[in-house]
């Protein structure tokens, strides 16, 4: 590719650069002396498993790799025991040693489902932070002023509102800017909410004396429920290594309006493909549900491969438009002592099975009318069920959580 081209597919689904002209200027340098750029992201491991919203970041990652760049992934082990306030309205709680190298270790696995292994170099922030003494930090800290930080969103809320910040939090964007110190970084990589955190290490780069690297932002891919950004902790995620029909599943639930931005965001097909197909939506030649279809046929293939996309769609086909049964619901066995009476509890049933975490969402997802016992709707959260009953019985959750009952 020449430069304008490699600057198109980089810029796909980018929400912004800083400097404005900065990427095709690294990229120009890096054609005319030969070298390749280091292209940084850090991430802070604070949930161990990978989803479509860091996915995003990371495919765009694997594209600089494709161009013959260097990508450098930072896990923040030190600043993880610090904890990030990002867009937080509280101090967050800081990870132990235990729970950032088991986070850690599990992140690392799942890079490589997207992320080309011998092209990625893995380090931990500890490596030069967990160095530093005390004179050390203060110097660095002398890099910055506590109006600069305060400029953050999330500090400057909590400042008005009265809320407590305490001072390791102000430390934190001061040690994610050391970190492209450190790499003499080209390129950042973070989601918009990183904004800050970004430009604050091509200032800290200029202190230096090194060039300052260019900030790329990919924007935050809006969940399952079409209003949070998708979140592990939220529940509105898709995990890259979640099976083919659970995935395909997902995708089939999002809203019509998310359809634009999941393929630009999540897939690799052409933009003059999707911005046509949408065309037949809008016009009415293509139904919705055929367009997502193919977005979760496209988006399985990446993780899985196309059999299996072309397999998941044939389920869903199967369960959702004919309405017959999953071919592999997991079998659950009721315990003695789930039962009085030789009764049991529906809620007790659905958290014994795995289809609630609690009583209190079981009740919640029967008030619903999301639960069925054999394709009749339970309308009553205090419904007990004949134990003799249910053997054989499917119990099912929405459209996707199947149990049968042994």
């Amino acid at each position: 590719m020449d430069i304008p081209e490699q600057v198109a597919l980089l810029m796909r689904g980018s929400s912004g650069v800083i400097p404005e002209n900065g990427l095709e200027a690294k990229l120009r340098d890096a054609a005319r002396t030969g070298r390749r750029l280091t292209v940084k992201l850090g991430l802070d491991p604070t949930a161990p498993d990978i989803h479509l919203g860091i996915a995003v970041v990371l495919r765009k990652l694997r594209q600089f790799q494709e161009l013959g760049h260097n990508v450098v992934i930072i896990i923040g082990d030190f600043t993880a025991m610090i904890g990030d306030p990002t867009g937080k309205s509280e101090t967050r709680k800081p990870l132990t040693r235990d729970e950032v190298e088991a986070n850690a270790r599990t992140y690392a696995d799942q890079y490589c489902r997207i992320l080309d292994p011998a092209r990625t170099q893995i380090r931990f922030n500890s490596e030069w932070l967990g160095k530093m003494d005390f004179y050390e930090i203060i110097r660095l800290a002398a890099r910055m002023t506590v109006a600069q930080v305060m400029e953050r969103d999330d500090f400057a809320n909590r400042w008005r509102d009265g809320q407590a910040i305490s001072l390791h939090e102000l430390l934190y964007p001061l040690c994610q800017a050391y970190d492209s110190v450190e790499l003499v970084a080209d390129i950042e990589m973070g989601g918009s909410d990183q904004m800050f955190n970004i430009l604050a290490g091509r200032g800290l780069q200029s202190h230096f004396g090194q060039e300052p690297q260019v900030a790329m932002f990919m924007p935050l891919l809006v969940g399952l429920d079409g209003v949070q950004k998708m979140s592990k902790s939220l529940g509105n995620y898709v995990g890259i290594t979640e099976d083919a029909d659970t995935m395909f599943g997902k995708i089939m639930s999002i809203s019509d309006d998310l359809m634009p931005a999941y393929f630009e965001l999540a897939t690799d097909t052409p933009m003059s493909e999707v911005t046509a197909l949408l065309r037949e939506v809008a016009s009415g030649a293509t139904h919705p549900k055929d367009a997502k279809r193919r977005l979760a046929r496209e988006i399985v293939a990446i993780y899985h491969d196309s059999d299996a996309a072309a397999a998941a769609d044939a389920e869903f086909e199967r369960v959702h438009a004919r309405g017959d049964l999953p071919t592999d619901i997991p079998s659950v066995r009721i315990e003695d002592d789930w039962a009085r009476d030789g009764r049991v509890w529906i809620c007790r049933l659905l958290v014994v099975t795995g289809l609630a975490k609690g009583t209190g969402e079981a009740r919640r997802l029967v008030e619903q009318g999301g639960v069925h016992v054999n394709r009749t709707r339970i309308d009553s959260a205090d419904t007990e069920l004949e134990v003799d009953a249910l053997s054989g019985a499917i119990l099912q959750v929405g459209a996707r959580r199947f149990a049968r009952i042994e």
